[in-house]
């Protein structure tokens, strides 16, 4: 009874699906981790290693915390991916097969919690701890010809309803916007990393708006119970689940989040329902080996144990979003745009090489890789790819000040040094690797041009300056920031 004998294509369509995730989640942290909480980052590892307890958030990084050490641990992970992604445990005989499957998987989640739980702020999103959690359950679904366990298929249908529904309950109890219908008047100009397609999602008329923010209501609350009915409605929910999902992508840049959805909606599929839509077929099945199916079911205890906390939380009028209840992220609870931020701030870094400051001083901008900073500049498509720094200069510029953001004036430190490793975060050095003699940062407000402004002008933002960040600092105050932040 609780063997998944017709989820075979579904387990095989879900394991590519997630090794591909995995597989561009390494690489991001191969890219991005040591400036961003490497030895010398801008959240130096130390910080980690001497803030917390291994128990309390571990990872092997507590054991070596090297640059070295993570570079290897990244292109582990992005290895491991590949061969996860060619489906290497199919390869081989059926007795073999699902325990290296078991051990693959392993040693991704493992790889994987370590940067989550070593990289502070600059791992501190809801698509992190949910990909952890996603991962840990694939540790169980076994591979080669033997039908997976019927227990994991529902609860990875399990964390899709955490997702769906915890981010629909903290709309309703979050911003008014939501509960008007005019959320989505705001959303596509004020969101972390608009796209191409955003600006012109935020030109629909607003009856659009109206509906689509009453669709959201609908997708997110009533939708996800149909995800454990039976047969084709179930498929149904993922199909409009996947859809809804595919909208986001279209309209803007939420890193992974949507797409780790939509792998995680493939489960609420059968091999019936795939087999209708892809050009392959589910061979005959093995029966579950008996030692699978008693640890699915050890797992399936876990879980509903773990999960206690996070259902609690969700059903609260306090409701927290991205939380995890446990340091291995098993069982979290998810949320996602409870507010909406009706003004749109961006902090644009400026440096100039003069080292005498006057009223005439010439001021460049470093550019963002996502992050809009040169009106004139079409917003760019990135995800799935995720530009962490760019995500928490988003969070920043709701701030007035730096005094929320600690990392930022080591930023502006590295900047001062032309640190090569933090320019390779950025879109554009105005100065070639040269440092400038002094950096300021500065608050803008930006909305969208009108219809009329972009075809006479050619730019996508209109902005208008609001405050000064950060004063303009020279290289001598910017270490005595660095040394501070350590």
């Amino acid at each position: 009874m609780w063997q998944g004998d017709g989820y075979w294509l579904v387990r095989f369509v879900f394991q590519r699906g997630l090794a591909l995730l995995y597989l561009l989640a390494f690489l991001v942290a191969a890219n991005q981790f040591r400036p961003l909480a490497g030895e010398d980052g801008l959240l130096p590892l130390e910080r980690y290693v001497e803030g917390v307890s291994f128990w309390d958030r571990p990872s092997l990084f507590y054991f070596v915390p090297s640059d070295r050490a993570i570079a290897i641990a990244s292109w582990i992970g992005v290895v491991l991916s590949a061969l996860a992604l060619v489906g290497v445990p199919y390869w081989l005989p059926v007795g073999f097969a699902t325990p290296v499957s078991m051990v693959l998987w392993a040693a991704l989640w493992a790889l994987y919690l370590s940067f989550v739980n070593a990289g502070q702020t600059f791992y501190g999103y809801g698509w992190e701890s949910m990909l952890c959690e996603t991962g840990f359950l694939a540790i169980f679904l076994g591979a080669g010809s033997v039908a997976p366990p019927f227990v994991v298929i529902l609860l990875l249908q399990w964390v899709l309803f955490r997702n769906m529904f915890g981010a629909g309950l903290i709309k309703l109890r979050g911003d008014d916007c939501w509960r008007d219908l005019t959320a989505m008047d705001y959303h596509y100009e004020t969101q972390p990393i608009p796209n191409p397609v955003s600006w012109f999602a935020h030109r629909l008329p607003d009856r659009f708006h109206r509906v689509e923010t009453f669709g959201n209501h609908v997708l997110e609350l009533l939708i996800p119970f149909c995800y454990f009915a039976p047969q084709p409605l179930s498929a149904l929910a993922g199909l409009a689940t996947i859809g809804f999902q595919g909208w986001l992508m279209v309209t803007g840049n939420f890193a992974w989040l949507n797409a780790l959805t939509i792998v995680l909606a493939i489960p609420t599929f059968s091999d019936g329902v795939l087999e209708a839509a892809l050009p392959i077929s589910a061979p005959a099945t093995a029966p579950t080996p008996l030692y699978l199916e008693v640890l699915a079911i050890i797992l399936a205890v876990i879980v509903i144990v773990l999960s206690v906390q996070p259902v609690r939380n969700m059903l609260s009028e306090s409701q927290l979003m991205n939380t995890s209840f446990d340091p291995l992220n098993l069982v979290n609870t998810y949320g996602a745009f409870g507010s909406i931020t009706r003004d749109r701030y961006e902090v644009v870094v400026e440096g100039t090489a003069d080292e005498e400051l006057t009223p005439e001083t010439e001021w460049r901008s470093y550019r963002f890789k996502g992050k809009p900073t040169d009106p004139e500049r079409r917003p760019p498509q990135v995800a799935p790819y995720h530009l962490r720094l760019d995500w928490q200069l988003w969070f920043a510029a709701m701030s007035p000040t730096p005094r929320r953001s600690p990392w930022f004036p080591r930023f502006l430190a590295k900047l001062l040094e032309a640190d090569a490793e933090t320019l390779a975060l950025l879109a554009e050095d105005p100065f070639d690797g040269e440092p400038p003699a002094h950096v300021r940062a500065v608050r803008y407000r930006y909305r969208y041009t009108t219809p009329e402004e972009r075809a006479e002008s050619g730019r996508w933002w209109a902005r208008e300056r609001v405050g000064t960040y950060v004063q303009p600092i020279s290289l001598e105050e910017g270490r005595g920031r660095r040394r501070r932040l350590r």
